[in-house]
């Protein structure tokens, strides 16, 4: 039997929730496994047990690289509904600084839970050891929390790097489609084989290996006729229209085109080398073809489809197909190209019938983007910091030399090093010489990142920060390497005395330096 008590009336008034709306935000990175969207949830619910939020909403990235806010979709849908008044809460919960992002620019961190702050949303931290209240020195926490997480993605970024072109000098392959004509096999950490990978399939044990091995003879045997017709007359869209004849598609179950079978004949895994790094997406950013001396490679470790003597055969042809043409007419080719699509690419110049090939342009212009600006094609990705690295290169041994010529003059004696430039001062102190390029955040304020070289450990560190448009030397800092706690320094406009500190308009102290007088005039 259930007794209703009430005064009078049988509706009982609707029970407001207790506890402040939050929304709560979680992320898994591939690289950060111990932090798993459950460990972070339940850290968070008791952080708003204590504080009194309520969690009305949760959005969650599983898996997504802190990087960038592109291909995080929870993280887009917090700022969408922001942006579109659709938040019923008044709290964001996180679990630490890193896991809003590892941006390589704190600013865009902070800008992030700033636009938070503006539609009246705080954001707490619920596993960090500070409040999040806007003091200064919260403030001073998660800029270092934030330089942190970025530092430790950079010097992971590294590490995974030497692993994986560690692991390709060793014969291994990493990441990619075997090729037609290839497979690709699966072996443990002692080199047994154990199976073959079909298309899209991964490996599943972190020790295992894959290495390329021949595939079925039939697709062996049309490899190895594509470079004989092509080294005997045929031009590569003929090619491709004896193979769709005959009924043979490409690995991926396509029909053939200039462009597949020309990509097939300049491979050098079909000669049984493992090239990687031909280009590099390192921390998200731009994606960048590097030049061939970048290229990681291991020649002759896999059992070759084709023999050196025919690809090489191959190769001097295509190179041959530009070699008779004069700068005017590659460009009217390209050109004409770019106006007939819209846009240009390395794959669809390969394509283009009569065309030279792309890597042709790339080795006559000096790189793929110099020869789309010279006919008028601006690709919708910001390469024009790879130009300006190259004239930082190229300028670099002339700022040696002026530092040289200052040091002699001052009266010092110097010596260089001619493998690693470190110099070496009157033979008691050495130093390096940095450039470090301006960039431009979004907001307009302008940044520099300066890599200490820590493997020389020189005693001093000379660092050439360029003007706005990276033509002139904006200013200097000379940084001693006790002072300095971390290889990688982000600067502003203004740092602090921390920092500021060993910033000059000139070099000159840094001359004087290597300066000497008599003894009885010092005395």
């Amino acid at each position: 039997m259930i007794i209703k008590w009430n005064n009078g009336s049988d509706e009982h008034p609707a029970t407001e929730p207790q506890g402040i709306p939050a929304a709560e935000y979680v992320r898994m990175s591939t690289e950060h496994q111990r932090y798993s969207t459950d460990n972070q949830t339940a850290v968070i619910r008791r952080y708003a047990d204590e504080r009194g939020f309520r969690i009305v909403r949760t959005y969650a990235d599983e898996g997504r690289s802190g990087l960038t806010t592109g291909g995080r979709p929870a993280l887009q849908k917090i700022f969408d509904d922001i942006d579109n008044d659709r938040v019923d809460y008044r709290a964001l919960l996180v679990y630490d600084v890193s896991r809003l992002g590892r941006w390589q620019d704190t600013d865009e961190a902070a800008s992030n839970e700033l636009r938070c702050r503006r539609a009246g949303i705080a954001v707490h931290y619920c596993a960090e050891q500070f409040e999040n209240d806007g003091s200064v020195g919260s403030s001073i926490i998660k800029t270092v929390k934030r330089a942190m997480a970025g530092e430790y993605s950079r010097e992971l970024s590294v590490k995974v790097f030497a692993g994986q072109s560690n692991l390709i000098r060793l014969g291994f392959r990493q990441g990619g489609t075997a090729g037609f004509g290839l497979r690709r096999l699966l072996v443990d950490q002692h080199g047994a084989e154990k199976e073959q990978l079909e298309q899209g399939q991964q490996k599943s044990i972190a020790t295992d290996r894959v290495i390329l091995v021949l595939g079925p003879e039939a697709e062996v045997q049309v490899v190895q006729e594509v470079y004989q017709l092509f080294v005997e007359g045929c031009r590569e869209s003929d090619i491709a229209g004896v193979l769709n004849a005959r009924g043979i598609l490409t690995d991926f179950g396509r029909p053939w085109t200039r462009g597949t079978v020309h990509q097939l004949l300049t491979n050098e895994k079909y000669i049984g080398n493992n090239v990687w790094a031909r280009t590099s997406f390192k921390l998200k950013s731009q994606h960048v073809s590097n030049p061939r001396e970048a290229w990681v490679r291991a020649d002759g470790v896999f059992t070759p489809v084709v023999g050196q003597e025919l690809f090489d055969r191959a190769q001097a042809i295509i190179t041959a197909r530009a070699q008779h043409m004069s700068d005017g007419a590659m460009l009217e080719i390209l050109r004409e190209i770019f106006e007939r699509n819209g846009m240009l690419s390395g794959l669809i110049i390969d394509e283009f019938e009569g065309a030279p090939s792309s890597s042709s342009y790339r080795t006559r212009f000096g790189g793929l983007l110099r020869a789309y600006a010279l006919v008028g094609f601006s690709p919708d990705r910001d390469y024009r910091y790879i130009e300006i690295n190259r004239k930082l290169r190229a300028l670099h041994p002339t700022v040696v030399d002026e530092v040289l010529a200052g040091l002699r003059q001052a009266g010092g004696t110097v010596t260089q090093d001619p493998l690693t430039d470190i110099l070496t001062i009157n033979d008691e102190f050495t130093a390096t010489i940095v450039i470090a390029r301006c960039f431009h955040t979004s907001a307009g304020s302008l940044r520099w990142k300066l890599r200490l070289d820590t493997a020389l450990k020189p005693d001093l560190t000379v660092a050439v920060r360029m003007d706005a448009d990276n033509h002139e030397p904006h200013d200097f800092y000379l940084l001693p390497r006790l002072d300095m706690r971390t290889a990688l320094l982000r600067l502003s406009e203004h740092n602090g005395l921390s920092l500021d500190a060993y910033r000059f308009a000139s070099l000159d102290s840094f001359y004087a330096m290597a300066a000497r007088r008599p003894f009885p005039r010092a005395a």
